[in-house]
């Protein structure tokens, strides 16, 4: 009998492995955080997407926003569950017009990682189309997102994937205060039918918010405190009562009124980036990595609370931060190069909480397939001992 026990001994550790592992998964699933982050690639320096996936699960992130479908990304994210939103690019929106070619992005894009286990849960048609004067992309963006929408259906994909776009604040004609909120009027015979697709089909309206803005073309106006989600007075809206203690809840609910303003009040407004950067030029006043932390900082505080905005208060505000790294090749000012959370060797920027990990240059990945080959080593041992 005892050396028939040994072997059971042995199955028995195997099971407890096993177990500690699977448990461990789902204690990570469990503690997620609810915050979103976009993952820019417009660098020369970045960390391999395997590395990444390694970083992002150290930080219990769960939700990622893509400006592309950039299949090493989604094949590094395999068997992590997080989900993600991927986009196609505002210069590939006239050609997805023609069904046949939305289909065939898909086909490449999306339904092989769909079929392969990988979270993709939204796509996003352009962005910030209407923030230009591309006469050609804006009467093609509607079409083009029904085409899309058709292409999931034919594929068997409909109804676990959503299509929309993200929009820019400049699409609001007015935003103060929030009670007053509507849509540029150069935009509104676009948004008119786009406002009724995603009513019909359940998608979000995404707005890129950046109180940052705001503070740096006026900061001897706008208090800094407001924008930062830091104590303050708070500003009211004179028309409902209702009290605002910071900016970005307060330009969520002019987008919520200028939505409804429009006949539409089963639209949830989901906002796909906003951040706040760490280094600016001269003159893009309050661009430091204090000011930054402080309004990242705060935000995530807020979400975890799972707070609503004013207008909405049942329902917790959802929020991807603008960026993950930052993105040395980005044009335009300083700050487009200083919105990360991280280095790309992994550094935080600044301090939020977030002990996040970044592994060696060792393929993540590989090391990740090897654990997973010893746990079906483990799991074979296992039923040759009971059998």
């Amino acid at each position: 009998m005892a050396a028939g026990t040994q072997p059971s001994s042995r199955a028995a550790s195997g099971v407890v492995l096993l177990l500690a592992v699977l448990l461990a998964e789902q204690v990570l699933a469990a503690e997620a955080l609810s915050i979103g982050v976009n993952y820019g690639q417009i660098a020369n320096n970045l960390p391999s997407p395997a590395r990444v996936s390694s970083l992002l699960r150290s930080l219990k992130i769960s939700k990622v926003k893509l400006y592309d479908a950039d299949p090493r990304v989604l094949h590094a994210f395999l068997g992590t569950g997080v989900e993600f939103v991927v986009g196609i690019g505002n210069e590939h929106v006239p050609a997805m017009v023609s069904p046949t070619t939305a289909q065939a992005w898909l086909q490449q894009h999306v339904a092989p990682h769909l079929h392969a286990g990988a979270r993709i849960t939204c796509i996003t048609v352009g962005n910030e189309v209407f923030k230009g004067n591309d006469t050609v992309l804006q009467a093609s963006l509607l079409p083009a997102m029904h085409s899309v929408h058709q292409a999931l259906g034919t594929l068997g994909l409909q109804g676990r994937v959503n299509v929309t776009t993200a929009h820019s604040l400049d699409i609001m004609g007015a935003s103060y205060p929030p009670s007053a909120g509507a849509f540029h009027p150069g935009a509104v015979s676009h948004l008119r039918p786009f406002l009724s697709f995603l009513s019909a089909t359940r998608a979000p309206f995404l707005i890129n918010c950046y109180p940052f803005f705001a503070y740096k073309d006026d900061p001897a106006r706008v208090p800094l405190d407001y924008v930062l989600f830091q104590p303050n007075a708070g500003v009211t809206d004179p028309n409902t009562g209702l009290n605002y203690d910071n900016m970005l809840y307060a330009q969520v609910d002019a987008v919520y009124t200028a939505i409804q303003a429009m006949g539409h009040t089963d639209i949830h407004v989901k906002v796909s980036e906003t951040g706040w950067p760490s280094r600016g030029d001269p003159d893009e006043h309050g661009a430091t990595p204090e000011h930054a932390g402080t309004y990242i900082g705060n935000l995530l505080r807020r979400i975890e609370m799972k707070q609503g905005t004013p207008l909405r208060p049942a329902v917790p505000i959802d929020v991807y931060v603008f960026a993950l790294f930052n993105e040395n090749l980005k044009p335009g000012p300083a700050s487009e190069r200083n919105y990360g959370l991280f280095y790309p060797d992994g550094r935080p920027v600044y301090n939020v909480g977030l002990r996040g990990y970044l592994p060696p240059m060792a393929d993540s990945q590989g090391t990740r397939q090897v654990i997973h080959l010893l746990i079906l080593i483990a799991m074979a041992s296992v039923a040759f001992a009971l059998s």
